[in-house]
């Protein structure tokens, strides 16, 4: 099978993977009582996932260089505490597709912007009308999914 393929069949299934996330978080919030304990849950199972996928990899020793990273760097797992916590707490109010839908919208827009401007060295894609109009498509695939 070939790369894009492969990346496109296995994105396909992280997707899925990150809707099942959102309720069965939002579920552990319920059973314990607090959502964003339930987040810092999640966070906390994902971080010694990774960690141990890591080590069994080899690439552990890359976390000693973590002081070489520029800082502003780091504020991505601030941004996926962000995004879970919002998803968990917008589910029980939205359902799982509207919520879904309304994440799918937000980082299609803001992939359009970091595609347009090759922020943090991605390959420059120009904003063009086929990618516009499926912006406008998911857009109306959450007024869809709510309305």
């Amino acid at each position: 099978m070939n790369a894009p393929v492969f990346a496109l069949i296995l994105t396909a299934i992280a997707g899925g993977a990150v809707a099942l996330q959102t309720p069965i978080n939002a579920a552990l919030g319920r059973n314990i009582g607090s959502g964003l304990a339930a987040a810092t849950i999640s966070f906390g199972i994902g971080f010694l996932t990774l960690l141990l996928i890591s080590l069994l990899t080899g690439q552990g020793s890359a976390l000693s260089r973590l002081t070489a990273a520029p800082p502003a760097l780091l504020i991505g797992g601030a941004l996926g505490a962000f995004y879970v916590w919002t998803a968990l707490w917008a589910i029980s109010s939205l359902g799982a597709l509207t919520t879904v839908t309304a994440l799918i919208l937000g980082q299609l827009s803001a992939a359009l912007l970091l595609d347009a401007t090759g922020l943090f060295g991605l390959m420059v894609q120009p904003i063009s009308p086929a990618r516009i109009a499926a912006a406008v498509l998911v857009t109306g695939g959450v007024v869809l999914s709510r309305f």
